[in-house]
């Protein structure tokens, strides 16, 4: 096997957990991409906040061509899509990742942009984009063990299945009321 395959979401989709089962199953080394910024010195705290050079990122990778599972929310900015063999979106729906970030912890803020972001599907449509409808996927982590998870994507990066629709989580909070529950803080 000679391919990368990349898995990213916004925080709280699954990542963490899916990425190395993915890569144990396919049998390929697994990377943290914010690792790999880490070890390299590309993340900086800014404000109580972490931010990366992604291009220099970007550059750490340029020429990588080893087989693995590459994992983290920035892969849409840091992998060149030729070196992609497949992109895979982690989707969680809203009021759920919001219970799971407020669990981890997150300030109010951080858990309502995620959730925003989730929402509207930042991530999903910057790897669209990256990546090319042809790569790129999405699957519905919200009610899936990790093992499931990671079952179905090797099943599509093989070739054994076919990826479901993309996912669209404006439909379920299409009045107000739904939109401010859901992006008010102390509710879920």
């Amino acid at each position: 096997m000679n391919r990368i395959i990349g898995v990213t979401g916004t925080p709280g989709t699954g990542k963490k957990s899916v990425a190395p089962l993915l890569a144990k199953g396919l049998r390929v080394q697994c990377l943290s991409i914010d690792g790999v910024a880490r070890a390299h010195g590309l993340l900086k705290s800014r404000g109580g906040e972490w931010e990366v050079d992604a291009a220099a990122l970007r550059r750490e990778f340029h020429g990588f061509s080893s087989p693995a599972v590459l994992y983290g929310h920035l892969l849409p900015h840091s992998i060149d899509e030729r070196l992609v063999s497949r992109a895979v979106v982690l989707r969680c729906e809203p009021s759920v990742l919001k219970r799971r970030l407020a669990g981890r912890g997150y300030s109010q803020k951080k858990v309502i942009d995620n959730v925003e972001s989730e929402l509207i599907g930042v991530v999903s449509s910057e790897t669209f984009e990256a990546f090319g409808e042809a790569k790129t996927f999405e699957i519905d982590t919200t009610d899936t063990a990790p093992e499931e998870a990671a079952g179905a994507l090797k099943g599509v990066i093989d070739g054994d299945s076919k990826p479901g629709p993309r996912i669209d989580w404006t439909l379920a909070y299409d009045t107000g009321a739904k939109l401010r529950a859901l992006l008010s803080v102390g509710s879920s």
